[in-house]
């Protein structure tokens, strides 16, 4: 397993070993003891699986608020995505800015995301499924999110031209500017 830091380094970047023959190849996509090594020591509780239909299809930028923040590990089963992280720590050097990598199902990748980041991405294909493991259980009374387009944060969603597959309340979602952050940088 390798994992590499990033423009914003406490979002990484993992990508598991895989080991092929005849059949066609094993990995193992997580290790406590292995990320353990890397600094990433969150106790992951819940998995989480999200299949899109349709190339184009955003997601987020979606959180949870303390207590029940979450930590994510993202990868891609099939399909692919482009996949951002938005540092919403107030006195952060980097906060409101974002890292983004591309994961798939064929390079393996995935990103670890810690607790006081915004989560989303964009599908790369049409039939895409993504499984994440989370470091807190769902609660719905504290998830939060940022409007996907704020033009403060820029993220270049790589649509081609097309309009996003998106939900309600993602469209809808506020701004950076008026989220007041009860996130902090250590």
């Amino acid at each position: 397993m390798r994992v590499e830091s990033l423009d914003i380094p406490a979002v990484r970047l993992i990508v598991p070993r895989r080991f092929p023959d005849g059949r066609g190849w094993f990995a193992e996509t997580y290790s406590r003891r292995a990320l353990a090594g890397f600094g990433i020591a969150d106790d992951f509780v819940q998995d989480n699986h999200a299949y899109s239909g349709r190339r184009g299809t955003i997601r987020g930028l979606h959180f949870q608020l303390p207590p029940h923040a979450q930590a994510k590990i993202v990868r891609v089963a099939r399909g692919s995505i482009y996949d951002i992280a938005v540092d919403l720590r107030r006195g952060s050097p980097t906060y409101g800015g974002f890292v983004g990598a591309v994961l798939s199902a064929e390079n393996g990748a995935q990103l670890y995301i810690p607790a006081g980041f915004a989560h989303g991405l964009c599908t790369l294909e049409d039939d895409t499924e993504v499984l994440y493991k989370a470091s807190d259980f769902y609660a719905p009374a504290l998830e939060g999110s940022i409007r996907w387009d704020d033009p403060d944060i820029g993220i270049p969603w790589p649509l081609e031209g097309g309009q996003p597959v998106i939900a309600a309340r993602d469209a809808e979602a506020p701004t950076l500017a008026a989220f007041d952050s009860p996130f902090t940088h250590p």
